[in-house]
């Protein structure tokens, strides 16, 4: 791999304006004649003592943005005290990362050496620390493979998944203190992508500070008044508890992020301050994150507009959608903000999942025959839904891939995505649908009431303001529909079970994929997807629960998507892409309704390098994570500026 773009990061305070973003190609004598730059030589000598001899070196002006200026704090919101875990989304620091052109490139890692996606070498930056001023080494990947994925009392349900192939586990290696290897006797094109997915796997762990907690390096004896005092079970369930590598539970767990946690739940506020050894360093030499502190306040879900037109967060975006415009448009000028509206990437803003493995019989034969799936994508008046939930800016058609995406094409969208209600009543009936009651609903084979109970988490307004739409759109064709909201994990749990008929969700989180991208979430592998939960929790479990696959056009996606894990030809990937794309629109397993909603990323006016217009999504871009926010930077008071 080619040395990844440098993300430019803040410098401690009183440094010196900060860099713009961008790529650049990094050698020791270039750092040392940046670091000559800084004015105080004390100052330069200390910069370099945190930092790696081959620091990750950004260029923001290849972005065009700017070179920043170091220190200051933001605050931002959250819904729920759990919520602060996304801070390692939005600051996005992996082995390696997507850049802003959706390539992968080493970031934490100075080099990634790929062998046919079967033999991954990393390069560890040498003089790497973390946030405690320990080496980070090999010897944390080893304690991470070794001592907590292998071992069954703090691992019970093994390796991570995306760490097999066929079952098979890799053959790990310690090269040297600098350099480990993973081997795996075939493909496994999902390896590094998953590295840099907007949930860091953290396949590294700080060795020397968690093996403290583990029998394996410390004498049980001193570590039970520790269990005792955490209250939990045993010398596994606190070192588990402690390693809060995603969740930012524990202040004390050293971290390579940006930034690190200072304090615990509960608290209405969690601060989170710079890492002074953090990896990366602007072109002026300065060291990022640029922020010296990110505040994160807890505030009610539904207060997070209000709060933010009231100026109380200098940085927002999750909790916020499409419907908060007009409120938060309202307060710009007053407080001194703006609203940046960027595109979302997602197949679908409401998306409607029949479920195949319902327990009910006759809706399980209902909801497997492709003709009434048909019927009810061609019965949705998607104009209609278009102009009322996305302002008529949205795009109609399937849950599909958006546009931006390499692998779009038109026909994704469009197939049986038309409205035409009479075509739907002629397939409603051709299943047998023909006998109606009183009020012109039709009725099920047992004499029910063709009445869908579709069930939803009910924190999106969107969703239920657009079912309650299509609910007057089906039942022109004969078809009652019931909007059932409820908690998630009820939700999840219902539709797992096979209790729920119908779910209303979101669409694909996947939607701007390029073809090194793994398509899974196209096929009925895992068990979260609400068309097929059964059959992805018989795949996830190997057989134990759940139960096998037993649609063929719903199987052909298993084995393009085992295809697809088994080759390392970009070309053949792309074709087996198109391939359950156009199974996916053909047999309507997910019904799409409109995509292309608008994010508002509101931001204080003083906040610099926040993209105006970027794409916002979940996968690939970890909402605002590719964007770099350890480059944003306080600009100068209005005051400053005249001066």
């Amino acid at each position: 791999m080619d040395q990844p773009r440098a993300a430019p990061l803040p410098a401690p305070s009183g440094g010196h304006p900060p860099p713009q973003r961008g790529e650049g190609r990094w050698c020791g004598a270039v750092l040392s004649v940046l670091l000559a730059l800084l004015a105080s030589p004390a100052l330069a000598a200390e910069t370099s003592d945190r930092l790696p001899k081959q620091p990750l070196l950004v260029d923001p002006a290849a972005h065009g943005r700017r070179i920043g200026k170091p220190g200051g704090d933001i605050v931002t919101l959250v819904s729920k005290a759990r919520d602060i875990r996304y801070i390692s989304t939005y600051s996005y620091t992996r082995l390696v990362g997507y850049d802003e052109t959706l390539g992968l490139k080493p970031d934490i890692l100075e080099k990634v050496e790929n062998d046919g996606d079967r033999v991954f070498t990393f390069t560890i930056r040498d003089g790497h620390r973390w946030s405690d001023g320990q080496p980070f080494t090999a010897e944390d990947f080893r304690y991470w493979w070794e001592d907590v994925a292998l071992n069954k009392e703090l691992s019970p349900s093994g390796p991570p998944e995306f760490m097999l192939v066929d079952g098979a586990m890799p053959r790990f290696e310690v090269v040297d203190p600098l350099h480990v290897r993973f081997t795996w006797d075939k493909p496994n094109p999902r390896f590094l992508p998953e590295l840099a997915s907007p949930r860091d796997p953290f396949i590294y762990r700080p060795a020397h500070y968690l093996k403290k907690f583990n029998v394996k390096y410390t004498p049980k004896a001193e570590i039970e008044p520790l269990v005792k005092q955490a209250k939990v079970k045993g010398w596994a369930a606190l070192h588990n508890r402690l390693d809060a590598m995603f969740e930012q539970t524990n202040p004390d767990l050293p971290t390579l992020q940006p930034w690190r946690v200072t304090n615990t739940a509960p608290a209405a506020r969690f601060v989170f301050v710079r890492n002074p050894y953090y990896h990366r360093v602007d072109t002026n030499g300065q060291q990022l994150p640029y922020i010296d502190k990110v505040n994160m306040d807890v505030a009610a879900g539904g207060l997070l507009a209000a709060k933010a037109n009231a100026g109380e967060a200098d940085l927002l975006f999750r909790g916020l959608n499409m419907e908060d415009i007009p409120i938060l448009r309202e307060g710009e000028r007053a407080k001194g903000y703006r609203t940046h509206l960027w595109p979302t990437a997602r197949g679908s803003e409401l998306a409607l999942y029949p479920n195949l493995t319902v327990t009910d019989p006759v809706w399980r034969a209902l909801n497997r025959d492709l003709r009434y799936r048909r019927a009810l994508s061609l019965a949705i008046d998607r104009r209609t839904l278009n102009n009322a939930l996305l302002f008529g800016l949205g795009t109609e058609g399937n849950d599909t891939v958006v546009e931006a995406s390499p692998l779009y094409k038109p026909d994704y969208r469009t197939l049986y995505a038309g409205y035409d209600p009479g075509e739907a009543s002629r397939l409603l009936d051709e299943v047998g649908l023909t006998q109606r009651n009183g009020a012109g609903i039709r009725l099920l084979p047992d004499g029910r009431e063709l009445e869908i109970v579709v069930e939803t988490d009910g924190e999106s307004s969107m969703l239920t303001d657009g079912l309650t739409l299509i609910s007057e759109f089906w039942r022109e064709v004969g078809v009652k529909l019931f909007v059932k909201p409820q908690d998630r994990t009820v939700l999840r749990n219902r539709a797992y079970s096979g209790a729920a008929v119908m779910v209303a969700a979101q669409g694909l989180d996947l939607a701007m994929p390029t073809a090194d991208m793994s398509p899974d979430e196209l096929a009925p592998v895992h068990q979260d997807t609400y068309a097929w939960p059964k059959w992805g929790q018989y795949v996830e479990t190997k057989g134990k629960e759940g139960e096998p696959c037993d649609i063929p056009a719903a199987k052909v996606l298993i084995d393009l998507n085992a295809r697809w894990m088994a080759t390392a030809d970009n070309t053949e990937q792309a074709k087996i892409w198109g391939e359950m794309l156009q199974n996916r629109a053909e047999n309507q397993w997910v019904i799409g309704t409109v995509s292309g909603a608008l994010q508002p990323v509101v931001a204080k006016t003083r906040l610099l390098n926040v993209p105006d217009k970027e794409i916002y999504s979940w996968k690939p871009t970890a909402l605002i994570g590719i964007y770099r926010m350890d480059e944003f930077y306080w600009g100068p008071s209005p005051k400053e500026a005249a001066r």
